[in-house]
């Protein structure tokens, strides 16, 4: 350690090389820091996760029939099962999954119409598979959407992972506030149009129902009654002519309750010829029912057909009117095309509308609020999601953060009775967070996927601080020992302390970086791994080099009392620690 000794009493007593190593400090913490504005780091909530599964949502156009739901979805699963990877599918057709980890928060238990399906995917294990669970459904997503999302126009395809935390609606929710039902339809719409266009995110949608013509079948009870018919008999008829009814029970020893003998038209007999009043008209008339004189009265003459819009289902939040409009991230933060869209709405809306952008720091920092310059209605652009709980997550860590600071610095002030050495022994703390920066961008170098800097890496920061500070009190109260209790002169004694303390310095780092060795592969706390192994680094020559230059700077490291100097211990001491 002698080498390092007069390494670090040369660089004490030259002021250009304190200088250098001030500089080269303060330029790799900047420069640390400019990895987020220039994407060379990435900040996620948590990084994908490979699974065992996976869910494919296919939406096809409001009022679309079973058949051709079961047209695309027949073309997903011929794809699918090509994959050798999978081991087996199993389709749900006019519903959703049964509960699942994803599907408690994203409306499976909702779905129950001819037009939505949901498609389980399983896979072999992943400890056994080259390929992870996300990149798989990365690859597939393009190549299911481009082969079977064309067969019934308009139809919305979406592979749904199992989240790798809290579980979201999506990746990235905007909500749309507003009173007006058929203005608020519109401004999801163009929302939609803007998300789809933005780099870095995939399946898209808007949570709202179209609104589309229908037939209602109303049965003329007046014409009911003179034609000598029931009401309940024309309600049976129509019902098994265009959906099918229970007709009988069948009794099981095997079974407690009946069963019921369920009677259903083909679906050639069932389907019209076309999708306009008289093709139905003409279905009706083909359906007799017998009255009571025995006379067969055809079904039209007493069903009135009428054509009504659909009703569109209507969402609340806060008792307040809204519209989700969600999107998924492909393998990119949430973040920059949050931003980037964002961004491309502000000045989209800002031709009719009004834009005022949320103030301060807080959760809806990112809200837009529209106000309409024809009418003066106001509408509310809210971001949620899994973009949300980021912020949240990023928040709540952060003033951690700020509070382990403080209670650390209240701490060193009272025990060095010292402003200045306590500012030192946090500066020297906080920038472990070159070494954390620096440490996620290698590792993105080096791993196939991106890797993020996640809520798991900002824990394994904090983690950095009391390790960090120890490495600072070594250093200080070995060089004030040698200074007051042997009259060695400072730049001296702060040199003799960096040398004599940097083996138990390193030998703790070395213990840290094989104890975070395992997290590193780990899919959800690679980030604290790689943060505790890169932040100990560069905690170790923070403390080594920098952390000397500042403490030759303050005068808190002079002698109390001069008088009290022994200079013959100089001497002596110098002579053991060599």
């Amino acid at each position: 350690m002698k080498k390092l000794e007069n390494f670090v009493y040369s660089t004490l007593q030259s002021k250009k090389k304190k200088m250098q190593v001030i500089v080269i400090t303060a330029l790799a913490f900047f420069g640390s820091l400019l990895m987020f504005p220039t994407q060379l780091v990435l900040a996620k909530m948590l990084p994908g996760k490979s699974d065992n599964t996976f869910s494919v949502y296919v939406d096809t156009p409001t009022g679309s029939s079973i058949q051709q739901t079961k047209k695309v979805t027949s073309c997903i699963i011929d794809q699918l099962i090509q994959e050798a990877e999978v081991l087996n599918v199993s389709l749900f057709l006019g519903h959703g999954i049964p509960l699942d980890y994803a599907g408690l928060v994203k409306g499976s238990s909702m779905k129950m119409s001819e037009n939505v399906a949901e498609i389980s995917v399983n896979l072999t294990d992943k400890h056994h598979r080259d390929e992870p669970s996300f990149l798989m459904t990365q690859r597939l997503r393009p190549e299911l959407k481009k082969s079977c999302g064309n067969l019934v126009q308009g139809t919305n395809i979406k592979l749904i992972e199992q989240p790798a935390g809290p579980p979201t609606l999506a990746s990235i929710v905007v909500e749309v506030h507003g009173d007006d039902t058929q203005k608020t339809r519109e401004i999801s719409t163009r929302v939609a149009n803007i998300l789809t266009k933005t780099e870095g995110l995939v399946d898209v949608d808007v949570m709202l129902d179209e609104i589309y013509n229908k037939y209602e079948l109303i049965p003329d009870k007046e014409k009911v009654a003179r034609s000598g018919l029931a009401i309940a008999q024309v309600n049976q008829i129509l019902y098994l002519a265009f959906e099918g009814m229970v007709i009988a029970s069948k009794n099981s020893q095997n079974d407690a309750d009946q069963i019921g003998i369920f009677l259903i038209l083909s679906d050639d007999t069932k389907e019209l010829q076309s999708d306009n009043k008289d093709a139905l008209q003409s279905k009706l008339s083909s359906l007799n029912l017998m009255n009571q004189r025995g006379m067969m009265v055809p079904l039209s003459e007493v069903v009135t057909v009428k054509k009504v819009k659909s009703r569109p289902m209507i969402m609340h939040k806060n008792l307040k009117r809204m519209v989700n409009v969600v999107a998924e991230t492909d393998m990119v933060s949430q973040v920059y095309p949050l931003l980037d869209a964002r961004s491309q709405m502000i000045e989209a809306f800002s031709k009719d509308f009004e834009v005022e952008k949320a103030s301060g720091f807080s959760t809806y920092m990112f809200d837009l609020e529209l106000t309409d310059k024809a009418n003066g209605k106001k509408y509310l652009l809210r971001w949620d999601g899994e973009m949300k709980v980021t912020l949240d997550t990023f928040r709540d860590l952060g003033g951690a953060f700020i509070a382990a600071l403080i209670l650390i610095f209240l701490l060193l002030v009272v025990y060095y009775q010292s402003f200045a050495l306590s500012g030192i022994i946090l500066l020297g703390s906080f920038l472990s967070l070159i070494g954390v920066i620096v440490g996620h961008w290698v590792a993105d170098l080096v791993t196939s996927e991106t890797f993020f800097l996640t809520a798991t890496s900002l824990i394994g920061f904090i983690a950095l601080m009391g390790i960090s500070s120890r490495n600072s009190l070594l250093l200080i109260d070995f060089a004030k020992s040698l200074i007051n209790d042997h009259c060695m002169e400072k730049k001296r004694a702060i040199a003799v302390a960096a040398a004599t303390r940097a083996k138990p310095i390193m030998l703790t780092a070395v213990a840290i970086i094989l104890g975070s060795a395992l997290l590193a592969s780990d899919p959800v706390f690679g980030g604290l791994g790689v943060a505790l192994i890169s932040g100990t680094v560069a905690a170790v020559f923070v403390s080594l080099l920098f952390i000397p230059i500042l403490m030759d700077g303050t005068k808190a490291m002079d002698a109390h009392k001069e008088s009290d100097c022994h200079p013959s211990f100089e001497k002596d001491h110098i002579a053991i620690t060599r």
